[in-house]
């Protein structure tokens, strides 16, 4: 990670992000997006629109993850913010995820959110459980069974929350 850069997502990342986001829904171990999703509607779902934000994490010309950020939900709900993210199979436990995991609460703390809220952490992902708690959220509910996982069946998703 020595030369990594985050920077904003640029139209011709998405050819490299594309993959990512493909390989990390069809192995439906950690999003519960549709494993058939198409590359079209995967990019309408990942790439956000202002006042969020998609950034990649770029390591010698190479994107190697993505987040995506904003408002958890709009009006009453905006000011507690939400992110994603998606880091590239072959790189993971490299601290990707940890910068980009970083980033995003900067970026949220810039903008004056309160808080930082994920909806639905896989409980078995326990990278992402183990990463987000040393980044001081806790799981604070957990829906049981609500993620239909390949291999575990039926595990709960957490909901986590950090306070800015």
């Amino acid at each position: 990670m020595r030369s990594t850069t985050i920077r904003e997502f640029a139209e011709g990342d998405w050819p490299q992000v594309w993959p990512i986001v493909r390989g990390v829904v069809r192995a439906q171990e950690t999003f519960a997006y549709d494993p058939a999703v198409t590359e079209a509607q995967a990019r309408d779902l990942w790439v956000e629109a202002p006042p969020g934000l998609t950034v990649v994490a770029v390591d010698g010309g190479r994107v190697l993850g993505t987040a995506k950020m904003g408002p958890n939900r709009p009006g009453p709900g905006s000011h507690v913010a939400s992110a994603s993210f998606m880091v590239a199979a072959e790189v993971r436990g490299r601290g990707f995820g940890a910068a980009l995991c970083r980033f995003a609460l900067g970026w949220a703390r810039e903008r004056g959110y309160a808080s930082m809220q994920f909806n639905a952490v896989v409980e078995s992902n326990r990278a992402a459980v183990e990463l987000y708690t040393r980044f001081g959220f806790a799981v604070i509910g957990t829906v049981p069974g609500a993620f239909a996982h390949p291999t575990l069946g039926r595990v709960g998703l957490h909901v986590m929350y950090h306070a800015l």
